[in-house]
Parts: C-alpha cells; sequence; structure tokens
C-alpha cells in the first residue's frame, strides 16, 4: 500500500502519535520518555495558553497500516507578532530513517502552515523556543537532562536533505563540583565587591514565598532576554501555567532571587535533573509516579541550570556572577555533583565564554533549523 501522511482527527490518532516515540525508541538506553500529561498539552489535546495565540496541526504516517512517523506543524501568534514574520514551526518530529517519510511529512507541515499564510519555516520545536526545542547533533552518548531534547541521529540529514538549514546552535555545557579547586580566587573577590558596591541581597526561595518566586522568574526573565536571537515573552496566562506546573518540581532551595532595596532585579535557579526517575515512571505521574519524584529526589545529584536572569537596567553591575555563587552554596548543601548549563547560544558570545574560562565542558549541540521561501 502507498505511503499516506493524514491529520490527527480522533482520541485514539492523538494517542497513536504519542505512542510512536515509545515504539521509535525501545531499547535506545539514552532515551528518557516524556511526561505523558504535560505532552498532551503541549500537542494541544488538552488545553494549553501557548495556543490561545497559536494553532496546531498534528499529522500521522502510515506506510499500509505500519505507523513510519509524526510531525506537528505549529503557528506561533507571538513569534510572528514579536518579530513581524509569517514563519510556520515544525516540531514533535520522529521518523524511521527514511526520506520517503521525513518528505511527506514536512510537505504536510508545509502545506497546512501555507494555507494559513505562512511563508517560512523553523524547526524543531515543541512547540516553541521557550519550551522544548532543537535537534540533537553532538552528543548522543549521555541522556539528555530534563526538559532537554533527544532524537536519533539520522534527524539532521533528513531535515537538510529536505532542504532545512542552520539558523542557530545550542550548547549544553557540563561541570563537575571538583571543577570548582581551579577557579580563579578573583572571581569570588570581584563577586563580592559586586554585591558591596550595589548594595545587593540575594534571598532563598522558601515555601512561603515559592510561588511568588517563580512568578518573578519568569516575569524577569520575560524583560530580560528581547534582543536575544528568537525570543518571544511569555504571556501571562503561560507564565501562570509554567510556574503551576514547576510548583512540584523545582526545589526552593535552588531558587535565588536578586534583590536592590527590596527590588527583585535577577534570579536564578536551578532544576534537578529528574529524568533518571521519569524513566522509571515511564513517564507517568499517575497514580505513584509524583511519589517516587517526590520522595526521590533527594537522591538526585545532578542539575540543570537553566537560566540566570537579570533586568537590563542592572545588567552591567555583575550580578550573574552573584546569583552563581549563591545558588552554588546551596547546591552543594544539597549534595549537587555535577551540573549541566542549558541551553546556552551559539551567538551569546559572553555566556559561553564565562563557561569555558571557567572550565565548563561543551558535551551536546543541539540545531534549530529554517527553512526559507523558494
Amino acid at each position: 500500500m502507498p505511503l499516506s501522511v493524514l491529520p490527527v482527527s480522533s482520541r485514539g490518532e492523538q494517542r497513536e502519535f504519542i505512542k510512536f516515540a515509545w515504539d521509535l525508541y525501545r531499547g535506545d538506553p539514552n532515551w528518557v520518555p516524556p511526561l505523558r500529561m504535560s505532552i498532551k498539552e503541549l500537542l494541544g489535546y488538552k488545553h494549553h495558553p501557548f495556543y490561545d495565540n497559536g494553532a496546531i496541526q498534528t499529522f500521522l504516517a502510515r506506510d499500509g497500516q505500519k505507523l513510519v512517523g509524526r510531525i506537528a506543524a505549529i503557528i506561533d501568534g507571538a513569534h510572528n507578532q514579536t518579530h513581524q514574520e509569517k514563519r510556520g514551526m515544525v516540531g514533535f518530529f520522529e521518523s524511521i530513517d527514511d526520506t520517503r517519510v521525513s518528505t511527506a511529512l514536512f510537505d504536510a507541515a508545509r502545506q497546512w502552515l501555507r494555507a494559513k499564510g505562512m511563508t517560512a519555516l523553523r524547526g524543531p520545536l515543541n512547540p516553541a523556543l521557550n519550551y522544548e526545542c532543537a535537534l540533537l547533533v553532538d552528543g548522543f552518548d549521555s541522556p539528555p537532562t530534563f526538559l532537554m531534547t533527544y532524537n536519533k541521529n539520522y534527524y539532521a540529514r533528513l531535515f537538510e536533505d529536505y532542504g532545512f538549514r542552520k539558523s542557530q546552535d545550542l550548547y549544553a555545557f557540563w561541570g563537575h563540583v571538583n571543577m570548582l579547586e581551579t577557579i580563579d580566587p578573583k572571581v569570588l573577590r570581584i563577586t563580592q565587591q559586586v554585591q558591596e558596591r550595589f548594595n545587593i541581597t540575594v534571598r532563598p526561595s522558601t515555601k512561603k514565598t515559592f510561588s511568588k518566586d517563580i512568578d518573578t522568574f519568569l516575569n524577569i526573565y520575560n524583560r530580560a532576554l528581547p534582543g536575544t536571537w528568537g525570543f518571544v515573552p511569555l504571556s501571562d496566562s503561560e507564565v501562570r501555567h509554567i510556574a503551576s506546573g514547576l510548583k512540584m518540581l523545582i526545589v526552593p532551595e535552588l531558587v535565588r532571587i536578586a534583590e536592590h532595596e527590596g527590588k527583585p532585579v535577577g534570579a536564578v535557579f536551578g532544576l534537578l535533573d529528574f529524568n533518571p526517575v521519569i524513566k522509571q515512571i515511564d513517564g507517568r505521574l499517575f497514580p505513584f509516579g509524583f511519589l517516587k519524584i517526590l520522595f526521590g529526589r533527594k537522591n538526585l545529584k545532578r542539575i540543570r541550570l537553566v537560566s540566570t536572569n537579570v533586568l537590563p537596567e542592572y545588567q552591567r553591575f555583575g550580578l550573574p556572577l552573584v546569583l552563581m555563587k549563591s545558588l552554588l552554596e546551596s547546591a552543594l548543601a544539597w549534595g549537587i555533583e555535577e551540573g549541566e548549563f542549558s541551553w546556552v547560544l551559539e551567538s551569546n558570545a559572553l555566556s559561553r565564554g564565562t563557561l569555558e574560562r571557567g572550565g565548563a565542558k561543551l558535551t551536546k549541540t543541539y540545531r534549530i533549523y529554517d527553512l526559507e521561501p523558494a
């Protein structure tokens, strides 16, 4: 029977779309399943505020009766408004190693997006840069950290064979606590001087302030990053949704807020790498998976340093160093042994240089592709 690519239209097909990843990666020691509840929302199968200003259509590819691939065509209204583009996104891509299949999937997504007025493509984004994104192109020898992507090593070829070209690389840097011995003492002195000179206080989050602190972090994130490649601000409803979802997963002790005269001006948080536990529970939080996460997190010794953000008017003060020093102290008290700084834009020379000078090692490279109009 011929190859077919059809839009997902039923709950049964939605289940097939999700389950295909489990089938494709069966036996792969480095693949980590997504949290099932979260993936349904990100695919638009349950409500997610991202789609209040966007749209998605998922597709399944079959070779006869056999499922061989999937893709999502996504419209990110906020991106197109922010960057004055008519760019459609592709994401949640999975396929067997067959250009016939990948070409048919890309064609289906492209046609749907073109009918909606989109003229260019970008991907993979699941569903946007503020969520899981990019294609792993180097570093297949170990599992990803929490909320980072993983894929088959032939995917880059499938994208490039269709005509996609690199737009931006994203890097993951790794560090171990043993590397702290090599840090230049001058850095610690500078950090102390910055804190004293500008009257900066750094406080940890607590259970009492936690909800408010996550909102603070996300709002600082929105104000700190305009001007960086591809940035799109999170909507108020997205901020609330993300904050609610993170409550169970974020450890308050690993959140740090920098304040100047009582005003929050910077924030950083470390996210425990829950992937080993998520793999054990096969992505199922219920009925008992969430208990394994809650009671097993004290045994987790790896952290993902997601983001250090400072309000624009304070960025020249050197506050990222102050925040990282404070977070490091808490991480060591927790028992953290290693950390991943991810992701770091290829175009962010300052962050890259700081990590490299500190001895962090580049371990994984992710790539976002663009397909411009012919």
